[in-house]
């Protein structure tokens, strides 16, 4: 097993559970090698090697610059699609090379594919969306089907995390200050899922794509799908709909503070540019995790607030 972006909040976590497991991960990484499981890539323009992909079962990329910083000039722009294209172009065209050896390449992709349709039920058949996010991620997978016809391509459409690194960070912040509430109506369905579940689901999908049992049964159901049927997006989505109101509301209950002070929908794209507030914050997109259910997962945190109590325990305690 190959994986890129091994030192992010996935990468880190999805490394730890694969070696707990006993699969022999090899990371990709961005200074010298320090072992044998390390392939330096990505510091000069050599193309990456594809005999270092060679013999791997399987390839994940992950990472990407973070959609959360602030603010969206056009040079962060520029870096974040360069910092999803290069590594993720570099990666098809090694996998491309191996022909019939490619392995099953799991790439990095997200929600943001499906933009804002208010009302609408987004499993992985939905149309795309408008604006800068939904053309982003449409290049980014575009990127992705570049390993080429032999390559079993899934892609790994990612909700944002419930994590206080992921898209708690910045809400845990104003919410200590009692500055937390609605953002533009609240009511806008808001895609999600727990770092557990994510790693969970990126573990099961690479065993069902392997034709291998996912490790640990409760991973799996009877009657779940074949393995050669994992191929394509896959949407990384908690079950149930949660309203950015539900997400915001939990948190200010599990750090004991009030969710009062509405920002409204003017004001946050006045602040933050009509791209990153429609995008980021006042998108209404309710996204299913349709073909991860039918291929047999189950999730560790089936609703929001489950999954905010679970990342703030320790933050709370």
């Amino acid at each position: 097993m190959v994986v890129a972006g091994a030192s992010g909040l996935v990468g880190s976590a999805l490394v730890e559970r694969l070696r707990a497991d006993h699969v022999e991960v090899h990371t990709l990484v961005r200074r010298p090698a320090r072992s044998a499981q390390e392939h330096e890539w990505l510091t000069d323009e050599r193309p990456l090697d594809p005999a270092v992909l060679g013999g791997a079962a399987a390839v994940v990329s992950l990472g990407g610059a973070s959609i959360g910083r602030l603010p969206w000039t056009p040079a962060y722009r520029r870096e974040l699609l360069r910092s999803r294209l290069r590594p993720t172009t570099t990666l098809a065209r090694a996998i491309r090379a191996l022909g019939a050896e490619a392995p099953v390449f799991l790439s990095a992709s997200a929600v943001g594919y499906y933009g804002s349709q208010p009302g609408v039920r987004l499993d992985e058949a939905a149309a795309p969306g408008r604006g800068f996010l939904a053309g982003l991620v449409g290049q980014w997978e575009a990127a992705a089907r570049g390993a080429g016809p032999h390559a079993r391509t899934v892609l790994l459409r990612t909700s944002p995390i419930v994590h206080p690194t992921g898209v708690l960070a910045p809400m845990m912040r104003l919410t200590r200050l009692g500055l937390a509430g609605p953002l533009g109506r609240g009511t806008q369905a808001m895609p999600w899922i727990s770092l557990t579940d994510e790693v969970r689901a990126i573990s099961h999908l690479l065993a069902r794509a392997l034709g291998a049992h996912p490790t640990g049964g409760a991973d799996a159901r009877a009657g779940s799908t074949h393995a050669h049927e994992i191929d394509g997006p896959v949407n990384l989505a908690g079950p149930t709909r949660a309203s950015a109101n539900d997400l915001g509301f939990a948190l200010a209950i599990a750090l004991n503070r009030p969710y009062l002070l509405r920002a409204p929908a003017c004001a946050l794209r006045l602040a933050l540019g009509r791209d990153m507030a429609d995008g980021l914050l006042l998108a209404d997109a309710h996204v299913v995790p349709a073909a991860l259910q039918a291929s047999g997962f189950t999730f560790t945190h089936a609703t929001v607030e489950e999954a905010v109590r679970d990342a703030v325990a320790p933050e709370a305690a």
